[in-house]
């Protein structure tokens, strides 16, 4: 019998305890390496986390282009000098539209509002991009770089649309020659411009608030010459994925959509142009677009770039400050060189400012004259009545001697 059961005889014994039961589970061996790793992530990403909401960034610094210090000043004057000039030819644009011939046609009211526009866009991002060749401060409050962000995107993309209306005039003026001045009226050349400013300010609005929803923590320093999307996202403090995603398909699909439209437009004028006889008006015909089909390939070149370097890095700085300064220097040069129009029209303006010029300077001659007559006739009569009175005296003097004698 077994000696550990309740039966037989003899001293009940306690049967022992499974030593494989009461015995503790092994540990877990982690290698020390993976716990270290582990570890400092928690606090990396604790740390960040505490950053983020003890420190705000209340302002930018931007770093701008790398460029040789020695050439420091000659980049100065070179900017500065294409600055003037940018401004003053487009002041020469807008001083061109109002003469009567131009303003009757809707091409040249575009024209304007576009030279307007290129103004803009020059003074917002060029005089900040000017100081970075001077000791002068790099910073940029925050409030600031929203404003310059927004009108970044909104003065660069309202050409976009313009460009596209502008071809659409040039559809009508030659594919619909006799109800163009029924189709493209004044009234609705001016909805269609404010539908482009309405439309560039949306677009606008949804880059900036997109990208400046993101916590920025710091660093503070933007590795460009103005507060672009691409180099802004960098130091945010967040994920950046769905507003690189946005950025991407919100410019891609405006450019795309206008670039699109402005080939249909061409495609129907050139079938037109064709179907022309006459060698003397296909030139005259496409002379009327070509000024404007150059600047829409220096556009949109400008744009397919920024698309294909994509929003996760800055663009390459030549191509930037490519579209931002030379583009809307080259608008009023292409236009006063290549369009007829446009040249006369100066030429008309020039010779009337000269014949405004010749007439005031006779009739200020005529009118100095006059006062010179005038003053010589008062002074003869002053001089005359002298001799008078010198004469009355004389005769008197003669008389009282006579008396005397």
């Amino acid at each position: 019998m077994n000696q550990y059961t309740t039966g037989g005889v003899g001293p009940k014994r306690r049967r022992p305890a499974d030593k494989s039961i009461l015995s503790p589970p092994p540990y877990v061996v982690f290698p020390l390496s993976d716990f270290t790793i582990h570890l400092s992530r928690l606090q990396r990403d604790v740390g960040k986390t505490k950053k983020s909401l003890d420190t705000v960034v209340t302002d930018f610094i931007l770093l701008g282009l790398s460029h040789p210090p020695n050439l420091r000043i000659l980049l100065f004057l070179v900017f500065l000098i294409i600055y003037i000039l940018t401004q003053l030819g487009n002041l020469l644009i807008l001083f061109t539209v109002p003469d009567p011939k131009l303003h009757a046609r809707s091409i040249y009211i575009l024209l304007g509002v576009l030279s307007f526009l290129d103004m803009w866009i020059f003074s917002v991002i060029v005089p900040h991009f000017i100081l970075n060749f001077t000791p002068a401060s790099k910073a940029i409050p925050f409030g600031g770089c929203v404003a310059q962000l927004y009108a970044f995107h909104f003065l660069g993309s309202t050409p976009c649309f313009l460009y596209t209306l502008m071809a659409y005039d040039r559809y009508l003026a030659i594919c619909q020659l006799l109800r163009y001045p029924v189709l493209m009226n004044g009234k609705l050349c001016t909805v269609l411009v404010v539908g482009t400013w309405v439309a560039g300010s949306i677009h606008g609005s949804i880059q900036s608030i997109l990208t400046f929803r993101l916590p920025y923590c710091g660093p503070n320093q933007v590795d460009y010459f103005f507060c672009d999307i691409p180099a802004v996202l960098k130091v945010a403090c967040a994920d950046m994925t769905v507003n690189e995603l946005v950025t991407f398909v919100d410019i891609g699909v405006v450019a795309s959509s206008c670039f699109i439209l402005i080939l249909l437009s061409y495609a129907n004028i050139v079938y037109a142009i064709l179907k022309i006889h006459i060698a003397a008006g296909r030139r005259r015909a496409f002379s009327t677009c070509s000024s404007h089909l150059t600047m829409v390939i220096v556009y949109f070149v400008c744009i397919f770039i920024y698309l294909r370097a994509g929003s996760k890095s800055p663009l390459n700085g030549t191509v930037v400050v490519f579209y931002i300064v030379v583009t809307p220097l080259l608008n009023p040069l292409i236009y006063i060189l290549r369009n007829q129009e446009v040249k006369s029209a100066l030429k008309r303006i020039v010779v009337g400012l000269r014949a405004a010029n010749k007439n005031k300077s006779n009739y200020g001659l005529r009118d100095y004259l006059h006062h010179c007559h005038y003053d010589s006739f008062q002074l003869l009569l002053h001089v005359a009545n002298i001799q008078q009175i010198d004469v009355g005296l004389s005769l008197i003097e003669c008389n009282s001697t006579r008396k005397n004698l």
